[in-house]
């Protein structure tokens, strides 16, 4: 293990399990300093016995959005800087639209849009003062592409994408890179029967998503997706120079995605002259500032 004065500084949300945790471990390992969040700081213990003052393990919940300026601020005060910002915390959820209540919608958008953005406002300002940084946002396939009793969830994640797609644009310049990360099944946490959410369950749907339901439950521990490799790949792309904005994670996702992005184009070719019968006859085309 080795150690720099000019290695690299992460801030990880949710850095005690999953892929945020074989992050700030690849991280740390490499010689790094993370500024790691979670709910319940027991839970570094073991990291900190390992890597000692490189790891800062800060008390947050991601939903908190008034919180993320303080974590921002201490992982500044105690390494002086902040290299790549990844914005990892969230949970699933189960459920049909109409077992959906308004609260547990609300509350995946406090998750995976709304935490994620003000972490991203409160880190901004020091990376543009440097002209260099990265922001990573752990979306999902269901980020681009959603199934029943996944709509809670794939609406925060398909948030966040849009949200990460104009941000992208317009911190380019500055020097700062944004990667959305889509992860398939991964073997972590995520679909434990103590971390999966699943709503209140109307029996009117249990044809149509029963199996939805049992699968996601049933995938805990058997996922295909190894945490460490997943790791391993974030980091090699960052490290690319022709890095792209969106990296599907897992060999589901790149299926998945390729089958969803090519239904799509047919449906634009097929239905085209219908959707441009809409426009005023004879316009010319839009002159557009993107």
């Amino acid at each position: 293990m080795t150690e720099s004065k000019n290695s690299k500084t992460w801030i990880i949300t949710g850095a005690t399990s999953g892929l945020g945790l074989a992050l700030a471990e690849v991280a740390l390992e490499a010689g790094e300093r993370v500024a790691g969040t979670a709910r319940r700081t027991g839970r570094f213990d073991a990291l900190k016995a390992r890597y000692g003052d490189r790891l800062l393990a800060v008390a947050h919940d991601v939903r908190d959005v008034a919180g993320a300026a303080v974590v921002v601020e201490r992982a500044l005060t105690v390494f002086g800087q902040v290299d790549v910002l990844v914005n990892n915390a969230g949970a699933g959820q189960v459920g049909a639209s109409e077992e959906v209540s308004d609260g547990e919608l609300r509350d995946m958008l406090d998750q995976h849009l709304f935490g994620p953005a003000a972490y991203v406002r409160a880190v901004l300002p020091h990376l543009r003062a440097r002209g260099s940084g990265a922001i990573v946002q752990m979306s999902s396939q269901g980020g681009r592409m959603s199934f029943p009793a996944v709509g809670s969830y794939s609406a925060g994640k398909f948030a966040l994408e849009g949200w990460s797609e104009a941000l992208a644009g317009e911190v380019a310049p500055f020097g700062i890179r944004v990667l959305i990360v889509e992860p398939s099944r991964f073997r972590t946490e995520f679909n434990a029967s103590d971390v999966l959410r699943t709503t209140h369950q109307d029996a009117t749907y249990d044809g149509v998503i029963g199996a939805v339901r049992a699968n996601m439950a049933e995938a805990d521990g058997i996922q295909e997706g190894d945490p460490v490799r997943a790791a391993a790949a974030i980091r090699d792309v960052l490290a690319a120079e022709d890095a792209p904005l969106r990296l599907p994670l897992g060999a589901e996702a790149v299926r998945n995605l390729t089958r969803v992005y090519r239904r799509s184009l047919e449906d634009v070719g097929k239905w085209a002259s219908v959707s441009e019968s809409a426009d005023f006859p004879g316009m010319p085309q839009a002159v557009r500032a993107f």
